[in-house]
């Protein structure tokens, strides 16, 4: 056969979508090196939560103990759920609640003095209110909350979870989290004076 008897070749075939989440713990049973990939996945998105609520310090601690109980644990987990997000993110609010003295001593050094000790902490702040009239009233609104309606305030505000992954997350009914939301905002908007830097709103969870 010549060279232009030859068969075309075939066209290049679309690239294989990404694997969800479900599917890549399923594969890490087999093959456990498989889940560095969820790690690499959701990682930098945990620690960025984490830092905001503990410093950089303590958050490179919770990430690596959210991802090792992640692994021993992983055979539990729903494959029903291809997003593995609010698992993820719910194991890391349980550990976070083991610092939460260390928060709210944070939060209050924060309310007092204005020299907030994670960088960047109110990315969303700066965007939405000064962050010079805000950081510090607000800082003092948090450490004034209640830990069930931190955690589910700052999953929705910071993690950007909807309100059935907050639920998920935190094992709590939908409307718990509602109303442990409503709660939140409401003691915000009375120490910013009406103002809510934190209420940012979902597509899926409203």
């Amino acid at each position: 056969m010549t060279l232009s008897q030859r068969a075309p070749a075939p066209p290049d075939r679309d690239p294989e979508p990404p694997e969800d989440d479900a599917r890549l713990i399923e594969r890490s049973g087999r093959h456990p090196e498989a889940f560095a990939d969820l790690y690499d996945r959701h990682a930098p998105s945990i620690h960025r939560y984490v830092a905001r609520r503990l410093g950089d310090q303590a958050a490179d601690d919770v990430v690596a103990e959210t991802f090792l109980a992640a692994f021993r644990h992983r055979d539990r987990y729903d494959r029903a759920r291809p997003d593995a997000r609010p698992w993820l993110y719910g194991i890391a609010a349980n550990l976070v609640g083991r610092h939460r003295r260390a928060e709210t001593r944070m939060l209050r050094a924060l309310a007092r003095t204005g020299a907030d000790p994670v960088t960047d902490a109110m990315d969303r702040v700066d965007a939405r209110v000064s962050a010079a009239a805000a950081s510090r009233p607000l800082a003092g609104a948090l450490a004034d909350l209640a830990q069930g309606d931190r955690d589910v305030l700052l999953l929705v505000a910071w993690a950007d979870l909807t309100y059935d992954q907050v639920a998920e997350a935190l094992s709590i009914p939908v409307g718990t989290v509602r109303s442990r939301l409503h709660r939140a905002r409401r003691k915000v908007r009375e120490a910013l004076g009406g103002a809510d830097p934190t209420d940012v709103q979902e597509g899926t969870g409203e």
